[in-house]
């Protein structure tokens, strides 16, 4: 269900960030230079002979350091090891096995998972003699490469693929409605859920919903089906790991990948952080829908300014997703939470809307005619026609006589002229721009 997790792994400065960017880098285009999206540049969407993937970067492992640095970093590989389904373990292939490697082999064995040895900076044939050492590893046949020269890269790709499931990459087509609850630790995720489920809903099932520990709960209401993933369920083994916000990140990314509509939970006593941003751009990336839930606004002393003022900073500091609904509840009284669901229904509806062409049209030419585009190096953009080519997320195609000079300004202006007649609420929309001379 949903795509694969790999992620590498190994001590510092075997190549890692490296291998990742060369797997990386060719297969995945960001082009959303929306301001505040942040990006770290720890996953990436991949994809090899049609087979889709996460890949997820960590920082290198030094199993007995006391380092506090190196010790968080152990700690982001460990909860990325935890969430995957195969396991890059890479080594230095000029250097030979360290300590540190033999450790963390050991700690790899002991995880259950799918693991590939690669063995790094094989750049020259007759270092591919120093291949047998890692025999002793006990891991397997290792993979020579190397990244800085593209070397191998085919047959590791090759081999990572031959290791996922068959359950693995699977649509889940089903009619239920996914919802995925995201947030830093600590900011009443599960507390919440707990309302949403305990007070009006009867569960129908708790199952495993993917092989990184996520929980799904199926439950129904008015006839209508739901599946709550709850991002909580994938950090289980160490309460040390959900102290650690930074790299709560991690834990979002299946359960963001599976969603039709995410539900991001702030903590209103702490204000908002950069990781708050930075979890609700992963959902905005992903062209999720999603609703800021605003929790525990009990304990938030109020006058006739509070509301207007928390929301104007939401606003500016997730002015990427403006479209997503504000709503201000608390778990531990209930207030407000019976509001979230109605609120996920219409944002379902919106992502499911579908406006006709000849509307879209009409939409676009009387844009064009309040605001003409700029010239742009001598040249004019000239707007054919539009279309709109699938739902969930909302994805239009304008025909146009260079996409080259479309300008970002313009793309938003036109989007929040769309908007201006189909709000669109809590939804990204996708608008792709298209040559004429183009095939679909």
């Amino acid at each position: 269900m949903g795509r694969p997790i790999v992620t590498i792994v190994g001590r510092p400065n075997v190549g890692k960030s490296t291998l990742f960017n060369r797997i990386a880098g060719k297969r995945i285009s960001i082009t959303d230079d929306t301001p505040g999206v942040t990006r770290d540049r720890i996953y990436a969407e991949c994809e090899w002979l049609d087979k889709h993937f996460t890949l997820i970067d960590t920082g290198g492992i030094e199993p007995n350091t006391q380092d506090t640095i190196f010790a968080q970093m152990r700690i982001q590989a460990e909860i990325a090891i935890e969430m995957a389904d195969v396991v890059l373990f890479m080594v230095d292939g000029k250097e030979g096995i360290t300590a540190s490697d033999a450790e963390v082999a050991q700690m790899l064995r002991k995880a259950n998972k799918e693991i590939i040895l690669v063995v790094n900076k094989m750049d020259r044939f007759v270092d591919k003699d120093n291949l047998y050492e890692f025999y002793n590893l006990g891991l397997g046949d290792p993979v020579p490469v190397s990244s800085t020269e593209a070397l191998g890269i085919g047959d590791l790709l090759d081999e990572i693929i031959s290791k996922f499931k068959d359950t693995m990459n699977v649509e889940e087509d089903d009619d239920r409605i996914k919802i995925a609850v995201i947030g830093k630790p600590n900011a009443g995720k599960s507390s919440l859920i707990n309302r949403i489920l305990g007070k009006e809903r009867v569960i129908v099932s708790d199952i495993p919903g993917t092989t990184r520990d996520a929980i799904d709960t199926y439950f129904e209401r008015d006839s209508r089906k739901y599946t709550l993933i709850d991002t909580a369920g994938i950090r289980k083994k160490s309460k040390v790991l959900e102290d650690v916000e930074k790299y709560s990140v991690l834990r979002a990314f299946t359960a963001v990948e599976r969603a039709d509509v995410c539900i991001l939970v702030l903590d209103a006593d702490k204000g908002i952080t950069e990781q708050d941003i930075r979890i609700a751009g992963y959902s905005h990336e992903n062209n999720k829908g999603l609703i800021i839930a605003v929790n525990k606004w009990d304990l938030i002393e109020k006058d006739n300014k509070t509301f207007k003022e928390f929301t104007d900073d939401i606003r500016q500091k997730f002015a990427y997703a403006s479209y997503a609904p504000i709503l201000t509840v608390s778990a531990r009284t209930g207030q407000r939470v019976n509001k979230i669901l109605d609120t996920v229904d219409e944002v379902y509806s919106f992502r499911n809307l579908r406006i006709s062409t000849g509307v879209l049209n009409d939409i676009l030419t009387e844009a064009v005619l309040m605001n003409q585009p700029a010239t742009v190096k001598g040249k004019r953009l000239k707007i054919y026609y539009g279309t709109q080519v699938a739902v969930n997320p909302p994805k239009f195609i304008i025909f146009v006589n260079d996409k080259e000079i479309v300008h970002f300004s313009y793309e938003r202006y036109l989007e929040n002229k769309i908007r201006e007649s189909f709000e669109y609420k809590g939804t990204p929309i996708i608008i792709e721009f298209r040559n004429r001379s183009e095939k679909n």
